[in-house]
């Protein structure tokens, strides 16, 4: 059961990234759309009836086949991009009224234009045109799966000089049959499925319980799925009720800063350590550079702060639900600067207020659970407390083993050529990091290129250092085996950076992990003689309990069946035996050894991630 359920984790990461990476994109042609209709149309800032035209068919059309393309172009380059989006179109004109139609009568014989007439008023009184957003992420991947297929079949056995040929018939005939495909079932049960869910979404709106969406949103947008959430699901409803109605509320749902806002503004007065230092420069990028990614870590670090991005989350959509706030159009990034540039004329006071207020609950929640919890993790340093909370999330996901998959080795690295920053979706935090990273690069005099992409489109080099968060470590593994790659966990305030030059320059390369350890050696830990492993700690309790969990879980995954215990270094005395594994930090290793002096010990620098848990699993029998 553990199983499958890790695996429906996965899975639903990796749908939700397809979803967002589609769309994302295309974000400018949705900010292009928005000023369109902030400006042009008749309740507009400068209304213009002759630019006005351009909004509708920039909806309708181009929006959802640049979607298509792009989402066919993930699968299958250019080639599945162009299927996709012949597809996509087949979706489009399925549920849109008679405009089409009317246009190309006039070159009709007379017996045809009749029937063009008769048909375009048919689905003209039907319903109102719906965007085909959602059909367009169903078509273009589809398109490219089923091209991408078709070549793998027939290109070894195409005759040669014929293979433009077949290339070019077979992508024209299958996008023709596919667009006849959505123009009869796709596109009327997407329109179908759309229309459901807008009403779903006015009925939870007029009802003022929208605010409830948030209770889920806020957790999911931290667990890295707020560009799935954002582009996948509220960015087609939202764009499909400001069709109807100039703005939507839904737009606002995820890209509110406030609820991140008072979480690291609370950092600010009542944050320890690297934290409270790096909070306020976090806090300007997001709110007003629209990085939300960035206020993550800090939520991680103390899962206690869930509390109060829902807190804030909910109030804020309360406020705007009561205020009538909504967008034209999808603010992305959810800067500040970008929710007004989207704010019809005249709602500004609304939509400031509905960030205000998300603002100041988040602060408050946030502010009494720091000021409360005297836990170990609140007092370690910042870095070493992401870093924990990233290893147990890993584990936790069955992605990988403690240890693992945050320890890359730099080696030697002269023939590195590209620096390629991945996250989720290509932008936002990585491109930080990369111009980070970049700037300490062209100062270090070397000539390489530092970019940013999304994890879901690297391509595996060996000329290329990968730097990656460590939650997504395993997938860049898995996306460019390689690669050399480097697992940070932070963006933007990483060691790592200058261990990266000091290796691309030439000075100090030893050929040793980017991550050093100075652990005991674990050769002469035997856990075949172990009948217990007791993690010995003093006051604070903190970092031993998650060291305890995490070789619970890796334990578990080798079926390992010893049990694991903590407890105060004055009771060891009871566990003074040499069947009994203690395990502690280096710094505490003489107070370990002084309660019990016979035990078997393994000190360790940091009891979360070190790799010294997987080797003294390897070697039992």
């Amino acid at each position: 059961m553990e199983k499958e359920q890790v695996s429906l984790k996965v899975r639903v990461q990796k749908l939700g990234t397809a979803l967002s990476n589609m769309v994302m994109p295309n974000i400018p042609i949705l900010i292009a759309w928005g000023i369109l209709t902030a400006l042009f149309i008749s309740d507009g800032w400068l209304p213009n009836a002759k630019f006005a035209l351009m909004v509708g068919p920039m909806l309708t059309y181009l929006i959802p086949i640049m979607i298509g393309y792009t989402g066919g172009k993930n699968i299958y380059e250019h080639r599945g991009g162009v299927v996709g989006a012949i597809a996509t179109f087949g979706a489009i004109v399925a549920t849109q009224g008679s405009l089409g139609f009317y246009s190309a009568i006039g070159g009709l014989k007379p017996e045809m234009a009749d029937f063009a007439t008769k048909y375009a008023d048919a689905l003209a009184n039907r319903a109102p045109d719906v965007p085909m957003i959602l059909g367009a992420m169903i078509m273009g991947p589809l398109g490219a799966w089923v091209i991408k297929k078709f070549d793998a079949w027939v290109q070894p056995k195409t005759p040669t000089g014929f293979e433009m040929l077949v290339n070019n018939f077979s992508a024209g005939i299958l996008g023709f049959l596919l667009s006849l495909v959505a123009n009869i079932a796709v596109g009327p049960a997407v329109e179908t499925l759309t229309s459901f869910m807008a009403k779903g979404v006015d009925t939870l709106i007029n009802a003022h319980l929208i605010p409830l969406a948030n209770i889920f949103i806020e957790p999911a947008k931290v667990l890295f799925l707020n560009n799935a959430i954002n582009h996948g699901i509220l960015t087609p409803l939202g764009t499909e009720q400001a069709q109807q109605t100039g703005k939507s509320l839904l737009f606002l749902l995820e890209a509110n800063p406030g609820p991140g806002l008072g979480i690291l503004l609370a950092f600010m007065f009542f944050g320890k350590g690297s934290a409270k230092a790096t909070a306020p420069g976090a806090a300007l990028i997001h709110f007003l550079g629209g990085i939300h990614e960035i206020y993550f870590p800090y939520v991680m670090m103390k899962p206690a702060l869930f509390l109060a991005a829902i807190a804030g989350g909910v109030t804020g959509t309360a406020v705007n639900n009561m205020l009538g706030s909504g967008l034209r159009a999808p603010a992305s990034p959810g800067s500040i600067i970008a929710i007004l540039g989207m704010t019809p004329k005249g709602t500004f006071i609304p939509v400031i207020m509905g960030v205000l207020s998300a603002t100041v609950v988040s602060f408050l929640v946030a502010a009494v659970i720091l000021r409360r919890d005297k836990s170990d993790v609140a007092e370690d340093d910042f870095e070493a407390a992401q870093a924990a909370v990233a290893a147990d999330k890993a584990v936790s996901k069955g992605m990988a083993q403690s240890g693992q998959a945050f320890v890359d080795e730099l080696g030697d690295t002269g023939h590195i050529k590209h620096i390629i920053f991945a996250c989720d979706a290509g932008m936002g935090s990585s491109a930080m990091g990369a111009s980070i990273l970049r700037d300490k690069v062209k100062k270090a005099g070397l000539n390489i290129d530092v970019t940013n992409k999304a994890i879901a489109n690297l391509k595996d080099s060996a000329d290329t250092l990968v730097v990656t968060q460590e939650e997504l470590a395993p997938r860049a593994a898995t996306m460019a085996p390689s690669s050399v790659r480097v697992a940070v966990s932070n963006f933007l305030n990483s060691p790592k950076y200058d261990e990266i030059i000091e290796s691309l320059s030439g000075k100090g390369i030893d050929n040793s992990p980017v991550v050093k350890y100075t652990e005991a050696p674990s050769s002469d830990v035997d856990l075949n003689v172990i009948d217990e492993v007791v993690f010995a700690h003093g006051e604070k309790v903190g970092s031993s309990t998650m060291g305890k969990e995490t070789l619970k879980a890796i334990f578990k995954h080798n079926n390992i069946a010893i049990p694991i215990s903590d407890h105060d270094f004055s009771e060891l005395v009871a566990y003074n035996a040499p069947n009994i594994l203690v395990v502690t930090q280096n710094k505490y290793a003489g107070i370990a050894e002084k309660y019990a002096p016979t035990a078997q010990h393994l000190n360790v620098d940091s009891l979360v991630t070190t790799p010294e848990y997987d080797k003294i699993v390897s070697r039992v029998k």
